[in-house]
């Protein structure tokens, strides 16, 4: 399972002492936004912050829109009570639970993205900040305007968004 792999490769870094968890980031996009998604929301405490980007954030409707229903082979068809069940287990977004302490987290998404419609990021990112646990680290989310899935953003706009990504790290992570 890549969700417990991802996990089991965090609790290694941290058990050998290469960092500590409010040291560790994570950051993925499109399928590595998922994975960062599921992963932050099943262990929290690992991660000292989380930049999923341009993610799969409902497992339940993400075939709805746009290109989504030709994913059903990959990940599971939410018609089908079975595969329904197992990926409600990991959905970013279903399993979201009030008054926990979720890593500071910024999403990223874009305005025109016809892959993973930009909804799945919207819904996320309102979500978390409304579980999020009062004393909690900033959930922020980061839309990039006029720029779809990825491929052929504008250098000055992967500029933009990665000052950000690294302001946003430098200012969120534990010190020594």
């Amino acid at each position: 399972n890549v969700f417990d792999d991802f996990i089991a490769s965090a609790e290694w870094l941290v058990k050998e002492k290469y960092t500590s968890s409010g040291k560790l980031a994570i950051q993925g996009g499109s399928n590595g936004g998922l994975l960062v998604g599921a992963c932050m929301t099943q262990r929290p405490e690992l991660f000292g912050a989380a930049l999923p980007a341009v993610g799969v954030m409902d497992m339940l409707r993400f075939h709805k829109f746009t290109i989504g229903w030709a994913w059903e082979k990959d990940y599971g068809s939410a018609e089908d009570a079975g595969e329904f069940k197992a990926m409600l287990r990991y959905s970013p977004y279903h399993v979201l639970k009030p008054g926990t302490r979720y890593p500071a987290t910024m999403v990223t998404t874009a305005d025109h993205d016809d892959r993973v419609v930009p909804a799945h990021s919207f819904k996320f990112a309102a979500r978390l900040q409304e579980c999020q646990a009062k004393d909690g680290p900033p959930v922020l989310i980061r839309i990039d305007t006029s720029a779809g899935h990825g491929a052929g953003t504008a250098l000055s706009k992967m500029i933009d968004k990665t000052a950000d990504e690294w302001t946003f790290l430098e200012t969120v992570l534990v010190r020594d």
